[in-house]
Formats: structure tokens, sequence, C-alpha cells
């Protein structure tokens, strides 16, 4: 059986762990080792959809810590992160909360406010696979696993920026969350990054018993959340020009972008107080 974590490392995907660009994170592989080799848990909380990560998690050697994907509409629990009184596991063993709306509802709302509004909006998930895959630079094959939706829907705006602020008040008005990532303008229900980091943070508390410490990472304007829900926190240096300003004491500013910038900022905070320990206590 594995211990419980001591560490809780919350941590964006695009732009952060992974590369804006090429979507490498070779560099930060061997902190990702050493990081499990402690005994912490890194756990994805990201904009992607459940279909993309499934493939992530393998490839991050990740599979046995939960995960968040479209900006908290969806968290994912393994075997080791359920209670008695869970929703029953699903075929790969995970258990599902979806605390938001569901990817058809709001796609039906947006198209309605927009056609009320006569506002320029496209929806991601409505796009062809190479229409996609050219506003991303994923593979049409990735494009299609990041168009399959099930809490969110990112929008493409084909108006000006005056424009945009107008509509997202309606948004808003009609009970709606927009937020951005590095890429897209995101809708979703009452959900986003930070209240599903402190949901997971309630969970581990209701498992062990006791509090963990707490590392979050990001780089975009949906991260904000994310960055004020955690203990620690690493404003990763973006491949955009969008304002990004935390409000976190514990906060540290990365010269480097990617996943380069967030070696830098794990080793900030786990090298601080002195030599790594490899239990995991500072």
């Amino acid at each position: 059986m594995r211990r419980a974590p001591r560490l809780l490392v919350f941590t964006d995907l695009d732009g952060s762990l992974l590369d804006h660009h090429d979507y490498d994170w070779s560099p930060a592989a061997p902190w990702l080792r050493r990081l499990a080799a402690r005994g912490d848990a890194v756990i994805p909380v990201t904009s992607k959809t459940r279909a993309e990560l499934t493939v992530l998690r393998r490839q991050l050697d990740l599979q046995h810590t939960p995960f968040v994907t479209e900006n908290g509409a969806v968290i994912g629990l393994p075997p080791a992160w359920r209670l008695p009184d869970d929703p029953a596991p699903g075929g790969d063993g995970l258990t599902l909360f979806t605390p938001g709306e569901s990817a058809d509802a709001l796609a039906a709302r947006l198209h309605a406010l927009a056609a009320d509004q006569r506002a320029p909006v496209r929806l991601f998930s409505e796009l062809s696979d190479d229409e996609a895959a050219a506003l991303t630079g994923l593979p049409p094959a990735d494009a299609a696993l990041a168009r399959q939706r099930e809490g969110s829907q990112p929008l493409l705006w084909d108006g000006d920026e005056d424009g945009w602020q107008r509509f997202c008040k309606v948004l808003e008005r009609d009970g709606l969350t927009v937020t951005r990532g590095g890429r897209f303008r995101h809708v979703m229900g009452r959900v986003d990054k930070g209240r599903a980091v402190r949901w997971l943070v309630e969970r581990y508390r209701d498992l062990h018993g006791r509090d963990v410490r707490t590392l979050g990472l990001g780089d975009g304007p949906n991260d904000l959340p994310l960055l004020e829900a955690v203990q620690r926190a690493v404003l990763i240096r973006g491949a955009h020009d969008l304002p990004v300003a935390p409000r976190q004491d514990a906060l540290y500013r990365t010269g480097q972008p990617g996943p380069r910038g967030w070696v830098e900022g794990v080793e900030h905070w786990l090298l601080k107080d002195g030599p790594d320990k490899e239990n995991g206590h500072e």
C-alpha cells in the first residue's frame, strides 16, 4: 500500500509542466521521478480534457494520483483516494466527480446567448479536427481528444476586445464562469481550478485525518484560483502577454518559461529551507 503523501503538488500543464509550443516536459522529468521517490503526489490541474489526460498520465507516470481537467469541471480519483460512499468507479478504476454543468448544456446556453447578443462566437468543440489542430499545434488525432469536452466549452472570439468584455458580462450575469488560458477563453459552470484544489485537500483530510503541505504551479489567468488555494505558489513565466497577479504572499515568479520554469519553481520552494530531504519533510 502506498503511504500517504506529505506534499501535494498541484500543477497546470500547458505552458507550465508542458512547453507552450511543443508540449515537451523532458526538463522536468528528473524532478517528477524525484518527487515520486519522495512519496509526494503530483496532481495535474489543467484545461485539457480527460481524454487528453489519459495518455499524459501514463507518459508522466501519474496514474496513482488524482487529476483535475477542464479548469475544475472534472475531478478524477484513483482507488487510494476513494471514500466508501463515493460513486462506483468506472471500468478504468477511476471515480469521477463533475461539480459543474455538462458540456452539452453549456453549448446550448452559449448558442442561445450568442444568438441573442449577435456575438461572433465559435466553440472549439465544434471545429473540425484539422481546424483544431491548426489552432493548437497538435496532430489531428490529439486535437480530436482536446475537443471531447465534458464540463466546459473553450471559445474562439472573432470580434474586438470591447465586444468580448460586453459579452463576458452577459455570460457572468447568466451564472457562468469565464476564464482565460494560454490559447482560449473557457466557459464553465460554477467551477474553477481553486475550488477543485480545495476539494482535493479536504478529501485528503477526510482520508488521513491530518493536514498536508501544498504547492501550486501555473502560468495563465485560469491558474489564479489554483495559485491562491495553495500554501506556496509558483507563477511560471508565460508565453503570452496576459496579466496574471495572484493574491498570494508565498509566491515565486520564475525567470524561465515552461518546464524549465517549473523546475526553477519546484527547486525554489523545496530547496528553500536547506538541502532537499528525500522523505519530503523540510
